[in-house]
């Protein structure tokens, strides 16, 4: 798989000007953990997370002051521009989803913007990714078998997914296309791992 084949687009994104309490509000309206930030070309240029909104936000309660008179802190950022993080790491759309998710899972993080050089055009979440896991192997043996038949034509191979994990049944013996075959299987949202024989009437693997 791609992140191309599982990126979310087009993309919820804010400017650099907009309101932090707007962009607080698209945050909570719509679930998401992150937006990127554009400008006026649709480059991507950073990006904001709800950690960023929350810092500095939040005052302390002056009731809880240890010391009488001490100055509580002026919350002086109103933009978007003020808190982003920016340089913002990217990928492309051809990234291998595996590659994709270790780097979310290795930085820590809950979403990557996905870039056209600069230009973004998408991105995934790791909600994204579980929502992949999850799908029912129905609907993937209904995947792999289209893509199947594309290649090698119909009634030419044998599908059956069990927890993500697929065999297929080539009934004619050619390694090479069994090779293809499982290739094109992995590349399906859901496909943990494929494997290819050479199927044989009566073959009830």
């Amino acid at each position: 798989m791609r992140a191309r084949d599982i990126m979310t687009t087009p993309v919820m994104t804010v400017r650099p000007e907009t309101p932090i309490k707007e962009a607080a509000a698209l945050l909570a309206a719509r679930g998401f953990t992150a937006l990127p930030v554009i400008d006026a070309e649709y480059r991507l240029i950073g990006i904001v997370t709800e950690a960023d909104l929350v810092r500095d936000r939040v005052p302390r309660d002056p009731r809880a002051l240890c010391h009488p008179g001490e100055q509580m802190p002026t919350v002086a950022t109103t933009t978007v521009g003020e808190v982003m993080t920016t340089p913002v790491v990217a990928m492309g759309p051809g990234t291998d989803v595996a590659v994709l998710a270790r780097t979310l899972l290795d930085a820590g993080h809950r979403s990557m913007p996905i870039v056209d050089g600069s230009r973004l055009i998408g991105i995934v979440t790791r909600r994204d990714i579980v929502r992949v896991i999850a799908r029912d192997d129905d609907t993937i043996a209904e995947d792999v078998r289209h893509r199947l038949e594309i290649y090698g034509g119909d009634r030419r191979w044998q599908v059956e997914v069990h927890d993500g994990m697929v065999s297929i049944g080539d009934q004619f013996d050619d390694e090479t296309d069994r090779h293809v075959a499982t290739t094109l299987a992995e590349a399906v949202p859901g496909v943990v791992r494929a494997t290819a024989f050479a199927a044989r009437d009566g073959d009830d693997r």
